[in-house]
């Protein structure tokens, strides 16, 4: 007789997968830096225009995202909508904004990394999404519950910071130029990446908004990613410019 797995058997699979890629995610990171950005380099296969690797490797977390989610049964109820508007916040945002604003004509991004984003999207996009419309359980009163609110706030502290971070780091670049500048001023003089500490607290404030182990590891991910991509960043800077402030860390203002 053949074994019959269920979709909460299935989902709760998945969400594991997330939290050992998570480890494995960080463990790697750390011995090899991803090549893309300022870190591009030779030896990772073909690539395509940055802009439209940027949203391919985003989108699953746009579509996917309302894809996994208008299948649930809570799909229409307050609080998985409420919650789902977090989200498309920001990857709406990430997909179709952010990279049209780059300054990186002739630029390219290795399929490697466009194909890796995308799987890891889609398999974030299934296990938030599904939790949220179909297998977590949110009455209305969730809304005022403290650790909705506290979650939210955080989560929209975060994206300001990154929004701003993004915004400050774009303006560095004018038009036609190609070349890295230092950047000053704001937090970037506390830390190298507050565009990722911003979205490390997104995250962060949307796995306290659901309460949920889906969101715990989508935050635990994103902090097993972004770290040490801060890190290599950090070592890239002080390689580069001479001047660069010693003291400055690379992520947590103080810590990291």
């Amino acid at each position: 007789m053949p074994l019959l797995v269920t979709g909460a058997e299935l989902h709760a699979v998945a969400t594991w997968v997330e939290l050992v890629l998570a480890a494995v995610t960080l463990l790697i990171l750390l011995a090899v830096t991803a090549p893309y950005g300022r870190h591009s380099r030779a030896g990772w296969g073909p690539g395509l225009p940055n802009r439209w690797g940027w949203v391919l490797m985003e989108l699953p977390a746009v579509a996917g995202f309302l894809w996994f989610f208008s299948r649930g049964a809570h799909a229409l109820e307050a609080v998985p909508l409420a919650l789902l508007g977090l989200w498309q916040l920001h990857y709406l945002h990430r997909t179709f904004v952010f990279p049209f604003r780059l300054k990186t004509s002739g630029k390219r991004i290795t399929w490697v990394v466009v194909v890796m984003g995308a799987g890891f999207n889609t398999l974030n996009a299934y296990v938030n999404a599904t939790w949220l419309s179909e297998l977590g359980d949110y009455p209305i009163s969730w809304l005022l519950d403290p650790r909705f609110l506290l979650g939210a706030g955080v989560f929209a502290v975060g994206m300001a910071i990154n929004l701003e971070a993004d915004r400050r780091l774009l303006a560095l670049r004018a038009p036609g130029e190609s070349g890295y500048r230092m950047p000053r001023g704001w937090l970037y003089e506390y830390v190298t990446c507050p565009n990722y500490l911003g979205e490390l607290l997104e995250w962060t404030g949307f796995a306290i908004a659901c309460w949920s182990l889906p969101g715990l590891a989508f935050a635990l991910y994103t902090a097993a990613n972004l770290g040490p991509r801060a890190l290599a960043n950090r070592r890239w800077y002080r390689e580069t410019f001479p001047d660069y402030p010693a003291e400055r860390k690379a992520l947590i203002p103080w810590v990291l």
